[in-house]
């Protein structure tokens, strides 16, 4: 609550002009709106400029910031929607640099954590292969998976950050998945449910 309320102080002060206060809120901010433009944008280059235009739209927006949201969804969406601005004028759809998505989420069937070297190569494999399977996303389906999967939002905080509703969120979400189970089936790194399973819903 205290860091709450800190947080209202800095971003109250930053609208009546105060740099100061904005640039305690973006060493507050910065690391988690990298590490966002950095697995949308799939590289340190693109997400440093990313997330340089994300801080520069806060600062000229901050007397448009109603508090409706939290000043951490408001970057979020400032963030995203620099990364999608950059992707399309670019044309890049790469994957993002490291990322790796819940594999229970995608009922990816990956060996148990005591690895062996074998098992070791297994995940690596998928990992480069969930990589290429994403870089194959338009960023709007990218985006909610990023949000949801590396950032660990709910539906309704992705919701917020996009200016979407919570069914579109879970439709993307959705789509996403089986457009990246589909590429792992091909590339032979996914094993379909067993009939064990088959009555699960998308999550």
């Amino acid at each position: 609550m205290k860091e709450r309320s800190q947080e209202q102080q800095l971003v109250s002060a930053a609208r009546g002009g105060d740099l100061d206060a904005f640039e305690a809120l973006v060493r507050l901010y910065e690391k988690r709106v990298f590490a966002l433009t950095l697995r949308m944008c799939g590289n340190p280059e693109d997400a440093a400029e990313a997330a340089q235009e994300t801080f520069l739209a806060a600062w000229q927006g901050l007397a448009f910031f109603r508090g409706d949201a939290s000043f951490s969804t408001w970057l979020y969406r400032l963030a995203s929607n620099a990364c999608v601005d950059l992707l399309r004028r670019e044309g890049r759809h790469r994957a993002a640099a490291g990322l790796s998505l819940d594999d229970e989420e995608l009922n990816l069937d990956v060996p148990d954590p005591a690895r062996s070297p074998q098992d070791e190569a297994e995940r690596r494999e998928l990992r480069e292969s969930i990589d290429r399977g994403l870089a194959a996303l338009s960023p709007e389906h990218r985006q909610v998976l990023v949000l949801r999967e590396i950032h660990q939002l709910r539906y309704d905080e992705i919701a917020d950050v996009l200016s979407l509703d919570v069914g579109t969120v879970k439709s993307r979400i959705s789509r996403a998945r089986k457009q990246l189970r589909k590429f792992l089936l091909e590339c032979g790194n996914f094993s379909p449910p067993s009939a064990s399973k088959g009555t699960e819903k998308e999550g």
